[in-house]
């Protein structure tokens, strides 16, 4: 997609090395055309092989003499192991990774009474660990490279005291903490570790699953702005944060959700 013209170009962003988790649909899409827009190598990780093709198909067709053909793996992020040769994959073709989204997850619907032990680890493993994980796969490359930025995404349920999925919002609340320590012991090599925070974002699984007349009603209610909140909303803050624009910016909270929060 294009940019439009009245919106920032980052040159720094332009030749570096992004890696985006959950890249192939809804706000990991917007990251990845954004990304590309930038004339970033951008390498993309989503279990959903079909939708994943087909966006790096598209970009692809499209590209410029200072673009890259974006690349995408069939990866399952809770296997640790797969997840780490990917992001080798990534390094080999691509470079060392100097920007890191943190962005897949699944805000499934569930009840406290319905939560098992494995369906609460399930929760954790695709709502945080694999974004600790993938952060310790990448900060060599960082190190080496004199920084990076890595965006761990979050989310304002916890912040609202949202209930209907308790194990997310657990994952979700942990995310931030994880940033700030992360920022602490990271900054000495020059790398910045923030977390983007969405609020309710229009994506078409949302509007599929989970937003109704009520949905629609809060959302009114709570956020400052009456405006539909879009993936590519979080796709330009996210660009902000790996510019470096944002040099002196981390261990910060970059909530993205209308006003609500």
């Amino acid at each position: 997609m294009a940019i439009e013209s009245k919106l920032a170009q980052y040159p720094s962003l332009q030749g570096k090395t992004v890696l985006i988790t959950g890249g192939a649909t809804g706000i990991g899409e917007a990251f990845v055309e954004h990304f590309f827009d930038q004339g970033a190598k951008v390498a993309f990780f989503d279990i959903d092989t079909d939708a994943g093709e087909s966006l790096a198909d598209r970009l692809g067709a499209a590209l410029q003499p200072t673009h890259t053909r974006p690349m995408f793996l069939n990866i399952d992020l809770t296997d640790i192991d797969a997840l780490r040769k990917g992001i080798a994959d990534v390094r080999t073709a691509f470079g060392p990774i100097t920007v890191l989204v943190n962005n897949a997850a699944n805000d499934k619907r569930h009840k406290i009474e319905d939560v098992t032990p494995e369906s609460y680890d399930a929760g954790i493993a695709v709502n945080v660990r694999h974004q600790f994980f993938a952060a310790q796969a990448v900060i060599e490359d960082m190190k080496q490279s004199g920084g990076g930025s890595i965006i761990n995404l979050g989310s304002i349920s916890w912040m609202l005291k949202q209930g209907n999925f308790p194990v997310y919002v657990t994952a979700k609340s942990a995310v931030q903490g994880m940033t700030r320590g992360l920022a602490r012991d990271l900054g000495k090599f020059g790398i910045r570790v923030n977390t983007l925070v969405p609020g309710w974002v229009m994506t078409e699984k949302q509007k599929r699953l989970w937003l109704d007349d009520a949905g629609r009603e809060a959302i009114k209610q709570g956020q400052c702005i009456d405006a539909e909140l879009l993936p590519a909303h979080l796709a330009r803050a996210a660009l902000f944060l790996a510019s470096d624009d944002s040099s002196m910016l981390t261990a910060q909270d970059i909530i993205v959700d209308g006003g609500w929060a």
